[in-house]
């Protein structure tokens, strides 16, 4: 029922419309970007990569780089400082540059966390900042998400005496559920301020609610606020590895002690500086990915699966919620997680791994439309 409801109705515009931004040259053909991957059979939808790959501006601009090679990035890593200064609206050495958002994260930690130093972080959530603080030690206190998947700030606040660090993924990692801004500038004034606050915004540019806002024009009135962003998502430069944080100068400081000279390629950079001008890109790729997960949430109602609300580039779709009250399954029939991803493997569809803290739940990146025809194909032999 899948293969001819998805080959007749659903996919069929979206296949038009990516063929559309490939052909304006808007987008690189995913399958040409994916020519040398190790397996070209495989639909991989488990690291929240962006299919369409970087700006062809990005693309042009590494072309046009290679013989800087030989050079130290110093002088192009000023341009990007600059430029992401203007994009944010914040004074330079308001920037830092990072090796992704992911040295961001480490740098936070190795500064601001240590064995009388907690970390406070959702939970479930992105769990690399976690790890690294506790490299150094330090105290890891999660706290469960609300009912509805937002960050339970008020509790989150309880748990801040004597934490060096308080980490917020606004959209969050692994849910794609959203924190509103407004809960979130009411926390900062309420957090001691000697207690930093990271907020990862790494998915920023998918949102679409007036709900959410980035708190980056809050760094001016709050010394202890760190907002993270990246090049790996929207901007489809996942394996270049840039990334940036708006905090003030004296944070940068602390965080630069525990950086590596030059950590940012200058492939990267030269390729960001380009993805900065173009926001086309990121305008038509936010509208492909809602477009598409739009016609996936359509399909998972058809089929009585109930997801949370995404507001990035990929979703978590509850295996339980067939056997709803109604149904004739039995809760210990529900299928485990990983038995599912083990059978979508099988059928060379690659999802994203179990999170103990949601059970029940199946994490998909929203790759293409012929990706997410394959994705549903194989989820509804494996599901029955």
């Amino acid at each position: 029922m899948i293969d001819q409801t998805l080959s007749r109705r659903s996919f069929s515009r979206l296949m038009g419309l990516s063929a559309a931004y490939a052909a304006s040259g808007s987008f690189p053909l995913a399958n040409s970007t994916r020519a040398a991957s190790p397996s070209s059979t495989l639909v991989r939808l488990s690291s929240n990569e962006n299919p369409y790959g970087p700006s062809p501006a990005a693309l042009r601009a590494m072309r046009d780089s290679f013989h800087l090679a030989w050079r130290y990035p110093d002088e192009y890593a000023d341009l990007l400082t600059e430029e992401l200064a203007t994009l944010n609206s914040v004074p330079a050495e308001q920037i830092l540059l990072g090796d992704g958002s992911g040295e961001i994260l480490k740098l936070s930690a190795a500064a601001f966390t240590g064995n009388d130093k907690k970390i406070v972080i959702g939970n479930p959530t992105f769990e690399a900042v976690a790890r690294h603080a506790g490299v150094a030690n330090a105290e890891v206190v999660k706290i469960d998400l609300t009912s509805d998947y937002r960050h339970d700030l008020n509790r989150m606040l309880a748990a801040t005496n004597g934490a060096g660090l308080v980490y917020i993924c606004n959209p969050n990692n692994p849910t794609a559920s959203i924190t509103p801004s407004t809960e979130v500038s009411s926390f900062l004034t309420k957090v001691s301020p000697t207690t930093m606050v990271l907020v990862d915004e790494a998915y920023h540019h998918y949102v679409e609610t007036k709900e959410y806002e980035s708190v980056i024009p809050l760094v001016k009135n709050h010394p202890n606020l760190i907002v993270a962003r990246t090049f790996s998502k929207i901007y489809g430069m996942a394996g270049l590895r840039c990334g940036y944080c708006v905090t003030q100068p004296n944070n940068i400081k602390l965080m630069k002690v525990h950086q590596i000279f030059d950590s940012v390629n200058i492939m990267a950079i030269v390729a960001a500086l380009a993805s900065v001008k173009d926001p086309a890109h990121v305008a038509q790729g936010r509208k492909l990915n809602t477009e598409v997960k739009r016609l996936v949430c359509s399909e998972l109602d058809s089929l009585g699966y109930r997801y949370i609300p995404s507001h990035a580039n990929f979703m978590m779709i509850d295996l339980s919620s067939k056997c709803g009250p109604s149904s004739n399954c039995s809760h210990a029939a529900t299928p485990t997680v990983p038995s599912i991803i083990a059978a979508l493997s099988k059928r060379g569809v690659e999802v994203g791994r179990p999170f103990p803290a949601l059970p029940s739940f199946l994490r998909v990146t929203i790759g293409t439309s012929s990706e997410m025809k394959s994705f549903l194909n194989a989820f509804g032999a494996v599901m029955g």
